[in-house]
């Protein structure tokens, strides 16, 4: 959840620092009218490269903006059980044509305290990684149309990975997802999400401890409950068999939140933005598990 729990977007969820979401992206670009294809039938696995640039708040409510650059390497798998794409890491339990249940990982970009002019002298906010179990329920259950329409329901404990995978809480967040697969190519996504987390999640973001307040920051004891809501949009396009470019734009709002009036939230809305460029250098010929 520092620059978001759950970002973000679809198109990949990166490794960095140890266990970073590839984020899923897009292009904040019009989208032109154009008539829907069906859906291609996708590598069982493929083997790449990704570069990525985001500029984000430090975390939901935070005043400060953090810009953010990588390129590594990226493997996708899409077997039966086992999964590693755009989506998340891990493993899936159960699929139906309406439901399926996975067990996986998912990940956040962290933050130093001298980063934050809100949190200095506070402990930093590492690299967070999340696991366990989520429920996809399709409601658009006809697998051959071009828009979809998924509701994702996970539940996850939060560890930081710079503090020896620490525990750090519990999140839920509720995701309701639209994907359109339009002629080109071209990838739409549009999701809304609002994330819940338990006192020990709140108390990272948004606790002061008494040791850690001053004069313009007063000790606060944070409450569990709504963390924050957001709106998200994505899209992606192919500019070659091997090349595809992508982006994201979501806007992240503490406002009714449980925590609205800790004196960590210096800006309760504002936007998070990225755009980058994925290259496959190798995948199967045999096809995989939607």
């Amino acid at each position: 959840m520092s620059a978001g729990l759950r970002d973000q977007p679809r198109r990949g969820r990166v490794a960095a620092r140890g266990a970073h979401r590839l984020l899923a992206v897009l292009l904040a670009l019009p989208v032109p009218a154009m008539a829907a294809e069906p859906r291609p039938s996708l590598p069982r696995w493929e083997i790449g490269g990704i570069a990525l640039g985001v500029s984000q708040q430090a975390y939901p409510g935070s005043d400060t903006r953090l810009s953010r650059a990588l390129a590594a390497p990226y493997v996708v798998y899409r077997g039966e059980v086992l999964r590693a794409d755009e989506d998340t890491a891990g493993v899936r339990a159960l699929k139906t044509d309406r439901y399926e249940l996975d067990v996986g990982f998912a990940g956040a970009f962290g933050s130093r305290s001298d980063e934050v002019p809100a949190r200095q002298g506070m402990p930093r906010l590492g690299t967070m990684v999340e696991f366990g179990p989520r429920l996809k329920w399709r409601l658009t259950p006809d697998a051959r149309a071009a828009g979809r329409w998924t509701l994702e329901l996970p539940v996850r404990g939060v560890f930081d990975v710079d503090d020896g995978l620490r525990r750090r809480g519990v999140t839920v967040e509720p995701e309701l997802d639209y994907d359109l697969q339009l002629s080109g190519g071209l990838k739409l996504g549009l999701r809304g999400s609002v994330i819940f987390g338990d006192r020990a999640l709140a108390e990272t973001f948004y606790g002061v401890a008494p040791a850690y307040a001053t004069a313009g920051r007063p000790a606060y004891q944070a409450r569990a409950g709504l963390v924050a809501w957001r709106l998200g949009a994505s899209l992606s396009r192919p500019l070659g068999p091997d090349w595809r470019v992508f982006g994201f734009v979501r806007i992240d709002s503490v406002n009714g939140a449980a925590n609205a009036d800790s004196p960590l939230v210096r800006r309760p809305t504002d936007a998070t933005a990225g755009i980058g460029l994925t290259w496959t250098w190798l995948r199967s010929a045999s096809r995989g598990s939607e």
